[in-house]
């Protein structure tokens, strides 16, 4: 009981450190994206796009969930999602999309404090995205259907309404990212602790090798396919501050958690309007499997 104390006393200084830094990144984030909602700019944006998406078997009004997945969060895009009459494949091919590269700013922040380029780590989430969308309508079952139709319209919000809502959500992720951050922290003490950690990076290596992973990415890596990438942010950066992993370990697990994280509630929210839940995990995973040997190969060609 006097090492679990312990644990939860020392995991409060760093998790402290990671909270204040990410609270910071997370409101000027969403009260900028909140200003170009509001003055239009996130719907332009997406009118830009809608020729593009018919080459991926979406129809023009995707481009709107996809851009507000992209700058916002994978809530949002859902949002927008559940305004439109999708077919199970262009939900699932819209999924995927916006899993590879949603909260793009946020999430860029995490991983290159974590040791990779962000222009990288921009690039490879967003063109993976492109490309497995590109690959889904070229294999799926089914064929796109050109005409997709809002359910409802949206309302016109005033902007104290969009202010008060901004407020509300922000202040309620920002506690449960809070939460969770402390939470893991404390986790990640108590494993080290207790030794049950080696465990797990024993159980897990076998996986982390056909990914091309360091097994001292185990942890990590479960973190982040389970919780999600921003919230486990404490930990990711507090082992790369520690270097207990080293930067080039740290930038090939980024290549795969940057395109498959929160594979269980993020998945199941996108299950819940229409996505199929194997395409949208088996899609990511081979792709993460793609751009891990690809970093691979590349170090060691140049080196």
């Amino acid at each position: 009981m006097q090492r679990f104390i312990k644990c939860v006393k020392i995991a409060w200084a760093p998790a402290f450190k990671t909270i204040k830094w990410l609270s910071k990144i997370m409101v000027s984030i969403s009260f900028a994206i909140m200003l170009l909602q509001f003055f239009g700019v996130i719907e332009w944006l997406s009118q830009f796009l809608n020729p593009i998406f018919s080459h991926f078997g979406l129809p023009g009004e995707a481009a709107l969930a996809y851009v507000s997945g992209y700058f916002v969060n994978c809530y949002s895009a859902i949002a927008v999602m559940t305004t439109l009459d999708l077919s199970t494949r262009a939900a699932t091919i819209l999924s995927v999309m916006v899993l590879c590269s949603h909260n793009m700013i946020v999430e860029t922040t995490v991983q290159h404090k974590t040791g990779s380029s962000v222009v990288r780590m921009v690039a490879v989430r967003t063109l993976s995205a492109f490309i497995l969308a590109w690959v889904l309508n070229k294999i799926m079952p089914g064929s796109y259907e050109a005409v997709a139709t809002t359910n409802s319209v949206a309302e016109e919000l005033t902007f104290v309404m969009m202010l008060e809502d901004w407020f509300f959500r922000t202040l309620k992720n920002l506690i449960i990212m809070a939460v969770l951050i402390y939470s893991l922290s404390v986790l990640q003490k108590v494993l080290t602790e207790f030794g049950i950690i080696e465990y797990i990076s024993k159980f897990l290596k076998p996986v982390m090798i056909f990914f091309g992973l360091s097994p001292k990415t185990a942890l990590l890596w479960l973190i982040s396919n389970t919780l999600g990438l921003a919230y486990g942010a404490g930990i990711m950066i507090e082992e790369a501050e520690k270097g207990e992993t080293t930067q080039e370990e740290n930038d090939l697990l980024n290549h795969h958690i940057g395109i498959s994280h929160s594979n269980l509630e993020d998945l199941l929210l996108f299950a819940a309007v229409g996505g199929a839940y194997l395409w949208m995990l088996l899609s990511r995973w081979a792709m993460s499997l793609v751009l891990v040997w690809e970093r691979k190969l590349e170090k060691l060609l140049r080196y």
